[in-house]
């Protein structure tokens, strides 16, 4: 039986103005639970804080007769309604009979007592049977939002990034990796979008819709990863062989392919570790687990020993448009790396329901902002016009010229 000195089962309830929520408790064997006068005790989470804070010493029992709410367990089935709560809060529920607190109790470990408690939390239009928990609260909404603004980028901008694709250049790889790591964070929004419009219903879902998202957004991913890593490595190493023949492509060497192959493999494996231990079905960006901390740690030092190495470049840079170039690549390749453990602070100032969302929608929309700087750079016609003039190298994306640029001697 549960000591009322240790914590029992959490639950969270909020309910909307002038609503109630109703906690039903279900009782399998009522007469054993009437003879041992079996009672459920409910605290919010900050009054029993404060009570165990508490220097005054507080025996078992006037412990208990402080609780919020208490149940009887006397009856097959109780229901129990809690008075109006503005904001959501966390309750802990604790079990405790005649033998709790008394020193001998022989007698309270003779039978336990089964019982199933249920929360009716009616949502912000009175319908109790809402599926979303207060930490999930939003969430359909927001990839609605995020999969209908990839539908209308996508029919602004398909058309003019599949021209410049096609047009090739020494950086047409880059486009492509960047293209498909962003078509696969939108079929992960997509996914996620279908898995809770299902869930919002019958409290399911499409689990498979959910598993699809998470291998979408994995794979989404592993390809920034290892095209940020190419091209800082490639970068790195051209100039330290000092060979300035080809800057600002994708300068693929055999260590710098090793060590972006490296990298990413580790990162996978983190990945499917953390995903295979993460029992909670809509946490994927939480790191909560051993590899999730891992992750957070890779993701850190590589943005530590990326921006190194990118300040060494610009340091030594005397083209100021070359400069530039590297100064705005460095900005969404450490934002991309640092937008997890940077989120994964901020949200400790947020209540416990509130930071598997913040964390979520914040590495989401911080992502998106990295694609939206690295295309900008890379689809920059001017910028590429000015720096294939001073490179004497045919580089891509002279749409307004109608045809592509010759070198220049």
């Amino acid at each position: 039986m549960a000591s009322p000195c240790v914590a029992a089962p959490q639950i969270l309830v909020s309910t909307s103005p002038g609503d109630h929520a109703l906690l039903c408790v279900r009782i399998n064997d009522i007469a054993v639970a009437i003879g041992k006068e079996a009672k459920l005790y409910l605290f919010q989470a900050q009054e029993w804080l404060k009570l165990q804070e508490s220097g005054h010493g507080y025996s078992c029992s006037e412990k208990l007769s402080k609780a919020q709410l208490t149940i009887a367990m006397n009856q097959t089935e109780h229901s129990l309604t809690v008075s109006q709560i503005p904001y959501p809060q966390t309750w802990h529920v604790f079990y405790a009979d005649k033998y709790t607190c008394k020193e001998d109790n022989e007698n309270s470990q003779v039978e336990d007592i089964p019982f199933e408690m249920m929360l009716l939390n009616p949502d912000a239009e009175g319908n109790p049977f809402d599926h979303f928990s207060a930490g999930e609260s939003g969430l359909h909404e927001f990839f609605f939002l995020l999969v209908l603004v990839y539908f209308v980028i996508a029919c602004i901008y398909a058309q003019s990034l599949w021209q410049a694709i096609k047009k090739g250049g020494p950086m047409h790889v880059v486009l492509k990796v960047l293209t498909t790591a962003l078509l696969l964070q939108a079929g992960s929004a997509f996914a996620n979008y279908i898995h809770f419009s299902s869930y919002s219903k019958d409290g399911i879902g499409v689990p498979f819709m959910g598993s699809l998202a998470e291998f979408f957004d994995i794979a989404s991913q592993i390809q920034m990863l290892y095209l940020l890593l190419s091209l800082c490595m490639g970068w790195t190493i051209v100039r330290m062989k000092k060979s300035q023949s080809r800057p600002l492509q994708w300068d693929s060497t055999p260590a710098s392919t090793g060590i972006a192959v490296f990298i990413v493999i580790t990162q996978s494996i983190l990945l499917l570790w953390e995903q295979l231990e993460d029992t909670s079905p809509h946490s994927h960006h939480s790191h909560h687990n051993l590899a999730g901390i891992l992750l957070i740690v890779l993701r850190i030092c590589l943005a530590l020993s990326l921006g190194c190495g990118l300040y060494q470049i610009i340091t030594v840079e005397r083209s100021t448009l070359k400069r530039e170039f590297y100064i705005t690549f460095a900005k969404g390749c450490i934002l991309w790396f640092l937008c997890h453990p940077g989120l994964a602070c901020i949200s400790i100032i947020f209540n416990d329901y509130q930071r598997d969302k913040v964390i979520t929608v914040g590495v989401i929309l911080c992502q998106s902002v990295s694609m939206v700087i690295l295309y900008r750079l890379f689809l920059s016609h001017s910028l590429y016009w000015e720096v294939s003039s001073l490179s004497s190298v045919t580089l891509p994306l002279t749409i307004s010229s109608g045809h592509k640029s010759r070198p220049h001697f």
